[in-house]
């Protein structure tokens, strides 16, 4: 498919075995790790030499690529986690990044949709993500894409992603 400005963008699920989307997977995600949004530090040593051999041996994980041509534009990388109010699987969207030439391109609407067929195709009951409030074009992004906050009860609000770094 050509994007707006004419170059030809696919979306495929990573293949870890493949070294070209092996490749492609770690280059993006360095590139998000040194972007403002994705903390501003470089992925490890490492991480980039041991990252796909260990999403590879995680049967619920599992990577969605963009590419413009041969050149990668778009990661997501994606996690099946397990609702137990639903007892289905979910999916949870970890990383989701598009090189800053190809934003405003639609790139992760695609990357999401394909992500969108995987969970589908796993019976998923939903697909869940982080995102950083201050990321206005990510959470645009979600939201036309039929993303919201999570609550239970609005008395007790909204849900928080919290972290303990161990």
């Amino acid at each position: 498919m050509a994007t707006t400005d004419g170059t030809d963008l696919s979306v495929v699920r990573a293949d870890y075995a493949n070294p070209h989307h092996a490749q492609a997977l770690v280059a993006m995600l360095d590139a998000y790790a040194r972007d403002p949004a994705g903390g501003a530090t470089p992925l490890s040593d490492f991480a980039c030499a041991n990252l796909v051999r260990a999403l590879s041996a995680r049967p619920q994980a599992f990577s969605v690529l963009a590419f413009d041509s041969a050149q990668p534009v778009g990661l997501a990388n994606c996690f099946e986690g397990f609702s137990t109010f639903a007892c289905r699987p979910l999916i949870n969207v970890h990383d989701l990044a598009v090189a800053a030439g190809h934003r405003g391109q639609r790139v992760g609407e695609r990357m999401l949709a394909l992500v969108e067929q995987i969970a589908r195709e796993r019976n998923a009951c939903k697909i869940t993500l982080e995102v950083l409030s201050g990321n206005h074009s990510a959470n645009k992004l979600y939201t036309r894409f039929g993303f919201a906050g999570y609550q239970l009860n609005p008395a007790l609000g909204q849900a928080q992603f919290l972290q303990k770094r161990l």
